[in-house]
């Protein structure tokens, strides 16, 4: 058993920003928003921080670390399917970074939360709330553009069961997901199928351009939150 160092700073920061950006806007929404007094303005600020962590992560996947990257866990149809079946099977293939299936999964959840996030700043509740980009479109986009914000707020929820539900089965096979999102290392048993020749997996992209990432994901919500 080693412990592979295999999420980086950023991605870690990523996701616990993600984690709590996601339950505040849900919160905000889905219940009285107690403590709160007035929930949408809340929910409309979870939404712009969620802005930029989600342009932030759609860079580092192209250019950040190995397993920060896009190309590092989308794979073809052929090892999907393999490793779906292995896995029925009792017995999948090791994988530092995501797996084929949490591959697809990751980029599902980041498509839906940026379409929830964009759709969500041209919308209005016609009496408190207008959100920045509400004036570019007339009343009946904005309606749809409402409705599919509900739509997708609801599959949201289902995706979101579905990656804790894949965490127990995960956890029940020995993997400690969570942990490792944490530490940034990840105990494994054997060379993992996602380790490219040379070791690669252990170079982290460079710290400055981490900050470049970050710098452009800052600017678009530091003009929605003064907006």
């Amino acid at each position: 058993m080693t412990r592979l160092r295999v999420w980086d700073v950023p991605v870690r920061l990523f996701h616990w920003g993600m984690v709590g950006a996601v339950a505040l806007a849900f919160y905000t929404m889905k219940t009285p928003g107690y403590p709160f007094i007035f929930p949408i303005d809340i929910h409309a600020r979870a939404g712009y921080v969620l802005v930029g962590l989600l342009l932030f992560r759609w860079l580092w996947g192209l250019v950040g670390s190995y397993h920060a990257r896009f190309t590092s866990f989308l794979h073809p149809p052929t090892t999907l399917f393999d490793y779906a079946r292995r896995l029925l099977g009792g017995r999948p293939p090791s994988y530092a970074g995501h797996n084929p299936l949490g591959g697809i999964m990751v980029v599902v959840m980041m498509l839906s939360l940026s379409f929830q996030v964009i759709s969500g700043l041209f919308l209005t509740d016609d009496i408190f709330f207008n959100a920045p980009l509400h004036g570019l479109v007339d009343r009946s986009t904005a309606r749809t553009l409402a409705g599919l914000h509900h739509l997708n707020a609801n599959l949201l929820m289902v995706l979101i069961a579905g990656h804790l539900l894949a965490l127990l089965v995960h956890r029940l096979k020995g993997e400690r997901l969570v942990g490792a999102m944490f530490t940034g290392r990840k105990p494994l048993e054997g060379t993992p199928e996602d380790e490219p020749a040379g070791g690669l997996t252990r170079r982290l992209a460079s710290p400055w351009l981490a900050l470049v990432a970050v710098l452009i994901a800052v600017l678009p919500v530091l003009w929605l939150w003064n907006a």
